[in-house]
């Protein structure tokens, strides 16, 4: 039997994002420390790639510098960058935002070095090297705004190249004359409103870049300066303004302190109450603002590219800091950011196949939602966010077995959404969640043998999803979740015994996978695909169709030997390839190809040695356990080494006693290990002993259960075997009807 239908298959879930903390966050810098470094090989390769592989002296000398800012502009309006070069590099940033660290970095005391070019480019020139290279090392890119620099092609290319670099980076233009979209007197180049994907592509949609009007008639040169570095800085401009209408008043009460010295007592108490408050205002602030990015923004960042380590990390250290406070006084931006960073650490835990640990921290996180909504009980967004703690609480007791408890979970998961759509019947985002409660409750229904219920459940969320990606074939999520519930319903076709409706679902999901995966960098995606490949294989070999397993089953190795490097400890990736390996050596000693599938089987084997030692000891990773000695057992009996078939036998079936799956599974499993307990004994010559075996994986058959196809082989099988023809021959009617041929 194979674990397709749950080893790495996941229920559909959406996660909200996080809001406020209260509290002063005495460990900033070294929540910084760990984001940057989090963070650092994610973006290194984005800023190397931008240098060539030729680069000269000078452009490998640039990247050894990170500009804070390049500041474009076209020469005859030298004078203004003149001036905006020298303000911008003498401009000391406010202690208490000094070191904060923001979605465009950490901040710095000062803001140098700003690139600027001072050399006028001939006509038919390119940009050389060294504006290429700094270029791709700044932060931002200031582009000075007149008529003349709309018609300058150098600004334009400069716009271009740090667009096609950095995507989603931070542009900001700085108008000193024209106007914005005014034909003949437009100030703004052509580069300046494109947007551009990810992948550093035009789209030809229009793009409204940050900006700051210089001019007396708009924001004037103070105010505009001040949108400019705070543009920079990733702070808000009431932040900066603040600050700076403080230091002159510092400078201010300084002046005038010199002339009342009675005055300055009162006022140097004054401006140091101000100061500490402000201090300790700005420290909460600078925490909450940086535990948002990191359960937030940085979480975005690394769960794509499957860096469980990092968001390991991450989230232990915002429960260091909520851990100094009393959960019960904390905000409702406090409980979020806690909740949010509980959830990512059961999620972690989830993967690595810590299901104890996955369970309380899963629930520590929904008690927290639970309290914010008991705040505020009509606000949907609360609703939402403690809806998606339900759903994982609800997903670890899938995962650990326990049906009833996770049936119950996903119920109160879909009361929740189906709330929300009340308060808020148009909302979209609303509505998928009763999509999801649908599907999630098709899954624990699927897994308590209610076949029917649950390819019921199945069909009504993909009809719903193949609508929305209709109405929005562009929007990947909706894609994404279609391939979801394309996976769902090819499960449970094939409980039904439907193998080929299962497989024209899969081969449905695996095109539509194929479309989405593009640079094949989502790894999301990745583990899809693994798993689809896998459980095709599958079908293909319930049917009797070898060859065409082969194929599948070898397409998901090579996905699990792409993605099981980038984490090794992700025990669902390697639960997976383990799996797939195991059916792959089943399919090949079908064919008579002992020596290949004894390669497969050690492979799989010592992923599962691997994943016990770490300590990934779930029900799942015994099943696949049993599976290795089972398919031992047959490789010894195929080479005629009967003491050897015999002992993996007998180890096989004690390994399927401490499952623990669900009861009825669990029994199936027992007995399908009699039966090859039984087949090793009787070619060893002892008839009675295999008699014997037969009889208890027999009594271990539960009575009245809905069977599936590989489940109803194993009780005709050893009905057979026990001489019992009478009572098989409907069931191989059955199974032969539904074109069920697998050798057990």
């Amino acid at each position: 039997m194979d674990m397709s239908a749950h080893i790495g298959a996941q229920a559909t879930c959406r996660k909200g994002a996080s809001k406020d903390s209260p509290g002063i966050f005495k460990d900033a810098n070294a929540l910084a420390e760990l984001a940057g470094a989090a963070m650092n090989k994610w973006t290194r390769r984005l800023e190397l790639s931008s240098a060539s592989a030729g680069a000269t002296a000078a452009a490998n000398a640039a990247l050894a510098h990170h500009y804070f800012a390049f500041l474009s502009y076209s020469h005859a309006d030298s004078a203004e960058a003149d001036w905006l070069h020298q303000e911008l590099e003498r401009f000391r940033v406010p202690s208490t935002l000094a070191g904060r660290l923001t979605a465009n970095g950490v901040i710095p005391k000062r803001l140098t070095p700003i690139f600027r070019d001072r050399h006028e480019l001939a006509a038919g020139e390119s940009l050389t090297e060294e504006i290429r290279v700094a270029l791709a090392v700044s932060r931002c890119l200031i582009v000075l705004c007149s008529p003349a620099a709309a018609k300058s092609k150098w600004t334009n290319a400069e716009i271009e190249s740090f667009k096609r670099m950095h995507p989603d980076g931070c542009v900001i233009a700085a108008i000193i004359a024209g106007e914005p979209g005014r034909k003949g007197d437009d100030c703004f180049p052509n580069a300046l409103t494109q947007q551009y994907d990810r992948r550093g592509r035009p789209t030809g949609r229009r793009a409204e870049p940050l900006a700051a009007d210089l001019r007396g008639s708009g924001d004037g040169k103070r105010l505009g300066l001040l949108k400019i570095i705070a543009g920079i800085l990733g702070v808000g401009l009431d932040d900066l303004v603040q600050r700076d209408h403080l230091r002159r008043q510092r400078r201010l009460a300084a002046i005038t302190g010199g002339s009342f010295l009675g005055m300055l007592v009162a006022s140097g108490l004054a401006v140091t109450a101000i100061q500490a408050r402000d201090a300790a205002r700005d420290q909460r602030r600078e925490a909450e603002s940086l535990v948002e990015f990191m359960v937030v923004d940085l979480r975005k960042k690394l769960e794509p590219i499957g860096r469980l380590d990092a968001l390991d990390g991450v989230g232990s250290r915002v429960l260091q800091y909520y851990g100094k406070q009393d959960p019960s006084e904390l905000s409702d931006r406090g409980l979020e950011q806690r909740s949010s960073a509980l959830n990512m650490l059961a999620q972690v835990a989830l993967l690595r196949g810590n299901l104890t640990e996955a369970q309380q921290l899963s629930q520590q996180a929904s008690a927290g939602t639970a309290e914010r909504l008991r705040r505020s009980p009509e606000d949907p967004q609360r609703l939402f966010d403690h809806a998606q703690n339900i759903f994982w609480d609800g997903e670890i007791a899938r995962n650990r077995g326990q049906m009833a408890e996770a049936e119950a979970d996903y119920r109160e998961y879909k009361r929740l959404a189906d709330k929300m759509v009340a308060l808020d019947p148009n909302n979209l985002k609303w509505r998928m969640e009763v999509l999801y409660a649908n599907e999630n409750l098709g899954i624990v229904l699927l897994n308590q043998r209610r076949f029917a219920e649950a390819s019921g459940q199945f069909e009504t969320a993909l009809h719903a999803m193949e609508s929305l990606s209709a109405v929005d074939p562009s929007n990947r999520d909706y894609q994404k979740e279609l391939a979801n519930a394309l996976y769902w319903i090819a499960e449970s076709q094939r409980s039904e015994g439907n193998f080929g409706g299962a497989i024209a679902a899969r081969e449905r999901q695996l095109s539509l996978i194929d479309r989405l995966l593009g640079d094949g960098s989502d790894v999301e995606l990745r583990r899809q695909s693994m798993v689809a490949h896998l459980s095709l294989g599958v079908l293909f070999g319930e049917q009797s169709q070898p060859k065409a397993a082969i194929d599948d089953l070898q397409s998901a190795i090579t996905e699990a030997d792409r993605l099981v490097p980038l984490d090794p400890t992700n025990a669902v990736w390697k639960m997976v390839a383990a799996n797939a390996r195991l059916e792959l050596a089943k399919d090949l000693l079908a064919l008579g190809r002992e020596e290949d599938a004894g390669r497969q089987i050690m492979a799989g084997c010592g992923l599962v040695t691997g994943l016990r030692a770490r300590g990934a000891d779930t029900g799942r990773v015994r099943v696949i356990q049993t599976d290795c000695l089972m398919m031992r057992a047959r490789l010894a009996l195929a080479s005629d080494q009967t003491a050897e078939a015999s002992s993996a036998a007998e180890n096989a079936v004690r390994s399927a006693t401490t499952e623990h799956q669900d009861p009825v599974t669990d029994r199936y499993r027992i007995a399908l290990a009699c039966l090859l307990q039984g087949n090793v004994r009787q070619r060893a010559g002892a008839s009675s002993s295999a008699t014997a075996a037969w009889n208890a994986g027999l009594g271990q058959l539960p009575a009245g259960a809905a069977e599936r196809p590989w489940e109803m082989n194993v009780r005709a099988e050893l009905l057979r075997r026990l001489g019992r023809s009478a009572e098989a021959r409907p069931l191989t009617a059955r199974l032969a009807a539904i074109g069920y041929r697998s050798a057990t």
